[in-house]
């Protein structure tokens, strides 16, 4: 981890006294800068050692592994919840003792203002003197709640953060530990899940579980007091909370079912959102964003459906909360007046009082802790799942760097058989076995799916299932065939947590040519790489990720395939200074398919199906060779070509000369030629992050997304009423109390005037009608439960129905945008943070919240009307209090709408790292830098906490200011009905005493869940910032049918730019290739290879015309255009799924066709061999295909789709020349009727093109570039496009891109001048000279339908070669295979 990165923060917390810790007065410093500007990470503070990932992570290791350790005889699976409750149990107990106390003091409160009420009755036996005392003590209670509440809450916050900690540190851990087999069973998504979401139901449930054992506590002590106030009708409340019991018992059950399911749907949902991201610009080229959609929607679909069940259920849950007074209270009242007992104010509101909070404990508390539990244990079982999977048994262990010898380093490997995956029955190796020692090279070649990777896989151990002998001595360094880099900068990603030395470090990147590559950078090697290193290029990922392999001092080195992503030129320098140079010395195991470098190993392996077909030195080898690679006249030529020579040691620098000049071995930049230029990178853009509150527009769309405005509206009149007649409710019991006191006035006047003999007669004892008003009062109790019913129906089908269309709007929005975007942010991490975290909050948290402020919202409104209808005074003290609030919530929100948003941001990079950790976790492994990657896990999940932890105590700074203040209005009451005893009843002080006490909790609710909703709705606002992301053009008419029938593309005047800020890449190309000629694109990476296919699929918009057959595509949709041309990429991709998808993936074709496709390919047996066939389910990233399968299933995708046009992108870099040479017999006999244009590595695949499009760029001195490439890095950073690299590199050697060689690859040949003709010769004398053999046959044997030679040699003038003198020497382009060439020059 670089320190660097750390910032230095000490939380003022540490040092605070106990009355600021009481206050949170420590947090006035951020709240201060918060209203100031907008807070950045700098900003927050440093958490303690005991609040960090690596600490509370090792802690619940250890704890875990105890526990492991315990069950693992026994044969049971370990719990663990016995180890979060050693490490947090007991400090969660101490905490609950607080809460105790809390409860207490609500449960005194109501007993106190039943003896004031007393004071207003007419025979009251309470003094003026003991109605300020009980006045004070209701007011003392509420500021002794004010000062117990919030501590308890933020305790068991911390508490929950620590455990989430502990437990998402303990998932990563396990990720990196993983074998093959147990990555099999899970997916980076469901990982992505669990740390997102299965790990935060510790928050909710640690506030509530203690309820678990307080409530019924407070259940007996209430039905006590109770008893002693009314008699046994007190019992009659205590019988609905056990009728209660089986439906809590019934909807728990409900809920783990459904939880559960929710849970499998949302990580199947999260998984394919990161396919799709990582493999974007595929899907694009294909035109399969429809059926990837269509998918997701299926998903998405299922996941709300359980959703929307586990809604319902909190429905009832709300539903019953509200009407649970009520439902406690009806029955007592209706058993004491059948029972002849006085209906007395005093115990009524008393009675209110208690049955309004035990509702609450038991509907909402304990219900809620019950669901809580269940959804945690639910979490907690599918987290234990993930932690009991197979992990890695042993690994390449490093040997201590003081007991390192040369002789000592060695791989020796005998396999019986191994497998990829334990439930097949294919053996991947068979019977192979080799061993290499210190100072030698060994070579691994064979066609694809032979088995080379698993050869390293499994001296990496990194297969399952292996019978047989591997022994390693000495460290181990690996490439991947797949480069892997990570989000860093480009030193961090070299030297991979070693020290830094530059010395060697200046080596290694002078042997890896990435030298130049580093001085065009914007910051040099401490360039910003970006999400999967989205700002450089394939090949320098590819050089990066050997450069990181050089830079680990080890002995033993595994090299897979290094070769594949350079050009002809790049790898040949690689070769010499790198296995040739630095490696000299070393223990090399080369998996290649270069067989020009095959001369120089010490021992060749030539794999078969898994099995060893060859094995010797080059000499014995190379009949071998020959008998596999009959069809292959290259690899002929290799053998014949260097089977005399003296291989000797494969990395003696005493070379022949004419083989491998003196000169090209030195490490410096001299050893690419003078005209090598790098490729420039851009810089990733932050995230962006509002810094106002959020926009009312918002809301708006938020609720628009979910219904239309009848619904709205009636939603509104459901709460109102629902509102209104709970409120009714308590007024008629008002009434009715009031009466019953009036009666009981005259009937003790009545009586006293009869026990002094007085004439009675003129005493009124008023008729109370028992019967009407029960009946009333069920009434209203049953319009309270309908439209509390309704309204949360109507609520939550809302809120649900936006969150799915804002996630559908979202991903179509993702999906459709311009795919610069992607290439400019970390795109994994930041898209998985919103469709994990953001959908997360939009389908349960914010619906939950944004209903509760709603209540909370409308109780508050009645509790100030009614109050104020008792006693008007209140006002007085109201007016000033609710302006003090709204000023005091406007400063709380506008800081924690900052701290919101940086706590959502601060979660993408955590998002991000784990998903590149699952791609590279081979060579993590390989390296042994598990713990490296763990300790940059540690620091970013400690820069979310630092957010995490802001937040929570801000909340708390902000609730209890409320609560003083709410405290202060409960005194005013008090003392106010007191003050004005003459005017008033007893239930009138009764009823606005009671809400006036329910107002210390709902007002402070109410403002607190209003800046949480608001807090909430940022998560809406960053989705509806991705809905309006800027999607690409689909405008135009609808093509003709069947277009393009013949496949003639014509060009003229095309221009293409990448920003309007910047110039043209490609400048008035004007040039027709022909229906169904071959056309080969060669040239240097950044020549404009790229942007040809940009605009020919409009990845980018082009200007000027571009004509398929006589169409012009700019004015044809965009999909209609990408369906009709077809594509072999140069990165392979497959998708979790049936393999039948990944070939078909709209359903178009039957098997037949598609085995007849797989025929084709080559892979029709192996595929037949599998247990499931076409059904055989493809693993995370295709990891159960070779990438060279991989690329063959591509191929067999283009076959299928059939189209008049097939672009093929450097298709064979990755295959052996036999499988080169398959791909090659398709595009000659299976699109023989199609036009191709092909970008490739290998110069005789192009040889029997039709024509040839080299393509050129001039190189300029640096000087006079520099202040140019300063320029276009500052627009750089302003513009978004995955072309960035591309379009520097072009402008900075290009002023006009045109095409200037256009011909025949035998005629260019011809030509001393020509482009090609300096590129073939770069490739050495003899392979030269087979190379023009090759290009002499192709064109003898062309058929006249395809070439006529007097249209060749009578070219139009535009299609004609550049004339000698504008011809520049040093143009020479790298090595590519293709079938046509275009080169583009400089106008000068």
């Amino acid at each position: 981890m670089d320190e660097s990165l750390r910032h230095n923060n000490p939380t003022p917390r540490l040092r605070a006294n106990f009355l600021s810790k009481l206050l949170y007065w420590w947090m006035n410093p951020i709240f201060k800068i918060g209203n100031k500007r907008r807070l950045e990470e700098d900003d927050m503070y440093n958490i303690t050692h005991d609040e960090g990932s690596k600490y509370l992570g090792d802690e619940l290791e250890r704890e875990w592994q105890k526990e492991t350790q315990k069950y693992q005889d026994s044969g049971k699976n370990p719990s663990l919840i016995k180890p979060l409750f050693r490490i947090f149990g007991y400090t969660y107990i101490l905490y609950g003792i607080l809460l105790l106390f809390e409860e207490v003091t609500i449960i005194i409160q109501p007993i106190l203002l039943s003896g004031l009420i007393r004071y207003f009755t007419t025979d009251s036996p309470v003094s003026k003197a003991e109605s300020y005392m009980y006045a004070g003590g209701v007011g003392f209670c509420a500021f002794i709640l004010a000062f117990t509440h919030h501590p308890y809450y933020l305790g068991v916050q911390m508490i929950a953060v620590r455990m989430k900690i502990a437990c998402s540190s303990l998932i990563y851990k396990k990720s990196l530990r993983l074998s093959s087999e147990g990555r099999r069973q899970t997916t980076t998504g469901q990982i992505v899940n669990l740390l997102a979401n299965d790990v935060t139901t510790f928050n909710q449930l640690m506030t509530r579980l203690h309820f678990a054992w307080i409530g019924p506590g407070e259940v007996i002590a209430v039905l006590v007091i109770l008893w002693l106030q009314i008699g046994p009708p007190a019992i009659a409340g205590f019988l609905m909370i056990i009728l209660m019991a089986p439906l809590l018992q019934l909807t728990g059950k409900l809920i783990s079912k459904y939880r559960k399911t929710s849970s499998e749907y949302r990580d199947k949902c999260i998984h394919l959102v990161t396919e799709i991201v990582v493999a974007i610009r595929v899907i694009k080229l294909y035109c399969w964003e429809k059926p990837l959609g269509d998918l997701l929607r299926n998903e998405r679909k299922l996941e709300v459906d359980e959703q929307r069940k586990l809604l319902h259920i909190h429905i009832v849950q709300e539903t019953l909360k509200l009407v649970s007074k009520l439902l406690f209270l009806l029955p007592v009242v209706v058993w004491m007046m059948l029972a002849s007992i006085d209906l007395r104010a005093s115990s009524i509101f008393l009675a209110i009082r208690i049955c309004e909070h035990v509702g609450f404990t038991v509907m909402r508390r304990m219900v809620r802790a019950y669901t809580l539990t269940v959804q945690t244990k639910v979490s907690l079982s599918r987290i234990q799942e993930f932690l009991l999977l197979d992990e890695k048994n042993g690994g390449t262990k490093s040997m201590p760097v003081h007991n390192r010898q040369a002789e000592t380093c060695y791989v020796n490997f005998n396999i019986k058989s191994a497998k990829l995956e334990r439930d097949c029955d294919r053996l991947t190796l068979k019977d192979v076995s080799a061993s290499v020692r210190t100072g030698k090279l060994l070579t691994i070649i064979g066609p694809v799916g032979a088995g080379k990777s698993s050869i390293l896989l499994t001296i990496l151990k990194e297969l399952p299932e292996v019978y047989g002998e591997v022994n390693v001595s000495g460290r181990v360094a690996y490439t991947s065939q797949e480069p892997w880099v990570f989000s860093g900068t480009v030193r961090q990603n070299i030297t991979f947590g070693n020290e830094f030395d530059s010395a060697i470090y200046n080596r290694i990147l002078r042997a890896c040519a990435l030298d130049r590559d580093i001085s065009v950078m914007p910051n040099g090697d401490q360039t910003l790489i970006g999400d999967r290193g989205v700002i450089l290029s394939g090949g320098q990922k590819s050089r990066v990720s050997l450069a990181r392999t050089l830079y680990t001092d080890a002995d033993i080195y595994l090299l897979d395939d290094p070769l594949s992503a350079v050009d002809s030129i790049i790898g040949q320098h690689i070769f010499e200074n790198v296995i040739q140079g630095l490696l000299n010395g070393k223990a090399v195991v080369l998996v290649t398919h270069q067989l020009q470098f095959l001369r120089f190993s010490d021992e060749i392996i030539y794999l078969k199906e898994g099995k060893i077909v060859g094995k010797g030195t080059y000499q014995e080898l190379s009949p071998v060779i020959k008998q596999h690679h009959r069809s292959n006249e290259q690899s002929e030529i290799y053998c014949e070509t260097h089977a005399q020579q003296d291989t000797g040691s494969c990395r003696q620098r005493n070379r022949h000369e004419e083989d491998l000049p003196k000169s090209e071995i030195i490490l410096s930049p001299t050893s690419i030629r003078p005209d090598f230029k790098s490729e420039p990178v851009g810089v990733p853009v932050g995230e962006e992050r509002r810094e106002k509150t959020v926009k009312a527009t918002t809301y708006s769309h938020y609720l628009k997304a979910g219904a239309g405005l009848p619904t709205i509206l009636i939603m509104i009149m459901a709460f109102l009423a629902a509102q209104g007649s709970y409120v009714f409710c308590d007024w008629w019991l008002s009434y009715w109390t009031n009466q019953e006191e009036d009666k009981y006035a005259a009937m003790a006047r009545d009586a006293d005037l009869s026990l002094n003999g007085v004439n009675n007669t003129h005493v009124m004892i008023p008729r109370v009608d028992t019967q009407f008003n029960i009946a009333i009062f069920s009434v209203i109790t049953g319009g309270v439960f309908i439209f509390g019913l309704l309204r949360a129906l109507i609520f939550f089908k809302v809120a649900l129905d936006a969150s799915r269309n804002l996630h559908n709007s979202m991903f179509d929005s993702v999906l459709g945008t311009r795919i610069g975007f992607f290439y400019a942010n970390e795109a994994t991490g930041r898209v998985l943070n919103r469709f994990s975290k953001d959908i997360r909050q939009l389908d349960d948290t914010l619906p939950k919240t944004f209903f509760e402020f709603l209540q909370s919202a409308l109780v508050v409104l009645g509790v100030i009307i009614v109050a104020g209808m008792a006693v008007p005074w209140v006002y007085i003290a109201l007016l000033p209090l609710t302006v003090v609030i709204v000023l005091l919530r406007r400063y709380y929100v506008k800081t924690a709408n900052h701290i919101r948003r940086l706590e959502s941001t601060t979660q993408s990079p955590v998002s991000g790292h784990v998903a590149v950790t699952q791609e590279g976790i081979c060579t993590i492994r390989a390296f042994g830098m598990q713990n490296k990657m763990i300790e940059k896990y540690d620091y970013l999940q400690n820069l979310h906490t630092e957010t995490t932890i802001i937040f929570l105590t801000s909340a708390r700074w902000f609730a209890i200011r409320l609560d003083l203040l709410c405290a202060l209005f409960v005194n005013a009451v008090s003392f106010s009905c007191v003050l004005t005893a003459d005017r008033l009843n007893a239930g009138s002080v009764g009823l606005s005493i009671t809400y006036a006490m329910s107002l210390m909790a709902q007002f402070q609710w109410c403002v607190r869940q209003s800046a949480e909703v608001e807090n909430q709705m940022v998560a809406v606002e960053r989705i509806l910032e991705y809905i309006k992301l800027l999607p690409e053009s689909n405008e135009g008419s609808a093509p003709p049918p069947q277009w393009p029938k013949t496949g003639e593309i014509t060009m003229q005047g095309a221009s293409l730019r990448y920003s309007s800020e910047l110039p043209n890449v490609l400048k008035d190309l004007s040039f027709t290739i022909r229906d169904r000629e071959k056309v080969g694109i060669v040239g240097r990476t950044g020549a404009g290879k790229s942007s040809l296919i940009a605009m020919l699929f409009r990845l980018v918009e082009p200007t000027g015309s571009i004509m398929i057959d006589n169409v012009n595509i700019q004015e044809t949709g965009i999909y209609d255009l990408r369906r009709s041309i077809s594509i072999i990429p140069q990165d392979p991709v497959l998708f979790t799924g049936p393999l039948r998808r990944n070939i078909d993936r709209f359903g178009d074709y039957e098997d037949e066709e598609i085995w007849n496709a797989l025929d084709e390919v080559q892979l029709k047996r192996k595929i037949k061999e599998l247990p499931l066939g076409l059904d055989t389910e493809v693993s995370e990233g295709g990891s159960n295909f070779s990438v060279g399968e991989r690329q063959l299933i591509c191929l067999t995708r283009a076959i299928l789709r059939d189209t008049k046009i097939i672009v093929i992108d450097e298709a064979t870099a990755n295959v052996d020349s036999s499988t080169d040479e398959v791909i090659q017999r398709v595009i000659r006999l299976k699109f023989r009727g199609c036009t191709v244009l092909t970008i490739a590595h290998r110069l005789l695949t192009v040889m029997d093109c039709d024509r040839i499009l080299p393509s050129y760029k001039e190189i300029k001195k640096e000087t006079e570039t520099a202040g140019y490439f300063d320029f276009i890095f500052t627009l750089l950073r302003k513009i978004s496009s995955h072309f960035h690299h591309t379009l520097l590199n072009m402008n900075k050697v290009l002023d006009d891109g045109n095409v200037v060689e256009f011909d025949v690859p035998f005629l260019l040949l011809q030509n001393t001048n020509s482009l090609l003709r300096k590129m073939v010769e770069e490739t050495g004398e003899k392979m030269t000279s087979y190379l023009f053999k090759a290009a002499e046959s192709a064109y003898d044997r062309k058929e006249p339908a395809h070439v006529d030679k007097n249209i060749l040699l009578q070219r139009p003038k535009e299609e004609q070669s550049i004339s000698d003198e504008d011809q520049e020497p040093n143009g020479v382009l790298s090595q590519r295979s293709s079938e046509e060439n275009i080169v583009l020059e400089t106008s000068k």
